[in-house]
């Protein structure tokens, strides 16, 4: 059951949409099933007499007379409406089944506190199975406004105890880190443009895909303006600097042709321009060059910093590891971005999903994850997909998926959990549709029969405890083929298995090979990588032997890194 708590100051505009026919003509019977005073409320939807500015002056009795009072200023925001919504597959509730929904929730706000004979006036209507709408006057009989703070949280409290009483769906408590949800009028518009999202989630992703990529807080706005994303910031008065800022969707006006703006707080807490700044890099850090020896380096190098995420997750405090969740949200953004396989879909969706376990009420320590947000940027560059070695990032992914939301679920962090959940099932479809035919492919290349059992006896000897396991896995062939690889790249097969095994238990692995396979993958080249450090020396050497007058360092102006970017 979903309460969603908003304020306006049009008593009779909102009876009268709630009483008419929708936007979409879907009220079929509006009528009211609750009232401060069902003898006093007037119901246009049942008694044909009735009119909605009856029922308004009804509502408005207690405003009215605090207008008088206040010298004809109306209070602001006095109309309170809160929608209770079951969730989808829950029964049918009756007419005093939701009176009693409403009643208790109106108690529980603080709107009309059972028994308080000068609460606020209110009523509930309902014109679908699924739902009614609240909405009360937030004035009292006595001229005080009620007390309402956290009324949204108290709603949801609430809707858990009634849930529980009636027999419905068990939804997740939150902890009011979640992004606010599309209002009516937005997913009504977005249905009407023929868009799945509504402007305000689009934004959402869109925002934080390049939060994701950017390395510092001037490419986020370039980046964002160069997607048709319309960017306005707000400048302190005293410095001049960023204190806030707010996007508008390309195409996305009001009635007035003017762009309809969001701000970064709103689109999601952690997007507000103060989150932002403390996992973004300096402008310093962001300047410095970057040298990529081996285009394959920055996956080899996200697959490492995520597998030190997951013993984070395993053993460090709890900032240290709500700061790598929140840089394996950027990762994950960043990992969809340079896929180019068919499961690159089932990535995307999984960044969007794990958008909402990257935060909790649990505050960050970001510098603490600086290794795997680095990391994950540099995936922006990258200028190619490696094979093996991307699948073997994926596999990665999939396991601290799985670990994140076992580590909300164990700190009540349901809808976090379930977030991660989620994530890691679009991550393991996605998993499968890449590493099904590379092992496949593996397992069609196997080394000759002499090769293979020279690497099982590497097996018994390098891990004795698994080696049963490891050889009865449907995935052994292929690892063989791996390890002939590791081989010819100037690795000990006996050392190299000894050393991925022991970097994490494998009695938990349903298939142990398969999770050598990539862990051996994920290995560098010693062979490519000592030829590089012996170039590196010959280059110094000539380079030394050579003198060259000084150079004077020219500055790069900003539109020249973006272009050059």
């Amino acid at each position: 059951m979903v309460p969603d708590v908003s304020t306006g100051s049009d008593t009779r505009g909102l009876i009268v949409y709630l009483f008419g026919p929708g936007r979409r003509d879907e009220h079929t019977d509006p009528h009211v099933v609750a009232a401060w005073d069902m003898a006093g409320a007037p119901d246009p939807g049942r008694n044909p007499a009735a009119t909605y500015t009856q029922l308004a002056k009804r509502l408005d009795h207690h405003v009215d007379l605090r207008t008088r009072e206040l010298g004809g200023k109306k209070p602001p925001q006095h109309v309170w409406h809160c929608p209770v919504r079951t969730a989808p597959g829950d029964r049918y509730l009756t007419d005093t089944e939701w009176a009693e929904v409403a009643r208790r929730i109106v108690h529980a706000t603080g709107i009309a506190p059972e028994g308080d004979d000068k609460a606020c006036r209110w009523i509930a209507i309902r014109h679908a199975d699924d739902h009614i709408h609240i909405m009360a006057t937030t004035v009292r009989a006595d001229g005080r406004r009620p007390r309402t703070h956290h009324d949204g949280q108290r709603a949801q409290a609430e809707c858990r105890k009634i849930e529980a009483e009636f027999g419905l769906r068990r939804l997740k408590s939150g902890d009011l880190t979640a992004p606010r949800v599309p209002t009516g009028a937005e997913r009504a518009k977005a249905e009407r443009q023929g868009q799945t999202a509504t402007a305000r989630q689009w934004l959402r992703e869109q925002a934080y895909a390049v939060a994701a990529a950017v390395r510092n807080e001037a490419d986020y706005f370039t980046v964002l303006q160069s997607l048709g994303i319309k960017v306005k910031t707000r400048l302190g008065p005293e410095t001049g600097d960023v204190i806030g800022y707010s996007l508008a969707a390309p195409g996305d006006t009001n009635a007035a042709d003017e762009p309809v703006w969001y701000g970064g707080s709103k689109l999601a807490p952690d997007l507000s321009i103060n989150r932002l700044r403390e996992r973004l890099l300096d402008q310093e850090v962001a300047d410095r060059p970057r040298y990529v020896a081996d285009p394959a380096d920055p996956w080899r190098h996200t697959t490492t910093a995520i597998d030190t995420a997951r013993t984070v997750l395993d053993s460090g405090d709890d900032a240290t590891a709500q700061g790598h969740l929140a840089a394996f949200g950027d990762a994950l953004h960043n990992i969809a971005s340079a896929t180019t396989g068919p499961h690159r879909a089932e990535l995307r969706a999984a960044a969007m999903a794990f958008n909402r376990a990257r935060r909790s009420a649990t505050r960050a320590d970001h510098q603490a994850a600086t290794a795997l947000r680095k990391a994950a940027k540099e995936l922006s560059y990258a200028s190619n997909e490696p094979g093996g070695l991307a699948i073997a990032l994926l596999f990665a992914t999939m396991h601290l998926a799985r670990a994140a939301a076992k580590w909300h679920e164990q700190r009540g962090h349901e809808q976090q959990a379930a977030a991660a959940e989620e994530a890691f099932r679009h991550l393991q479809a996605g998993y499968q549709q890449a590493a099904t035919p590379v092992l496949a492919d593996l397992t069609h290349r196997a080394p000759r029969a002499t090769t293979a059992s020279r690497y099982e006896q590497d097996v018994r000897a390098a891990l004795p405890d698994h080696a049963d396991r490891i050889l009865a896995d449907p995935t052994w062939t292929a690892l063989t083929t791996t390890l002939a690889h590791a081989e010819t790249a100037g690795h000990n097969p006996q050392r190299l298995l000894a050393e991925v095994g022991t970097q994490r238990e494998l009695d938990s692995a349903e298939h142990p090979a398969e999770v050598l396979n990539w862990r051996i993958t994920a290995q560098p080249n010693r062979r490519a990588q000592a030829a590089r450090r012996q170039s590196t020396i010959s280059g110094t050497s000539a380079r030394s032997a050579t003198p060259h007058p000084p150079v004077t360092p020219v500055a790069t102006r900003p539109e020249e890194r973006s272009r050059h970017r």
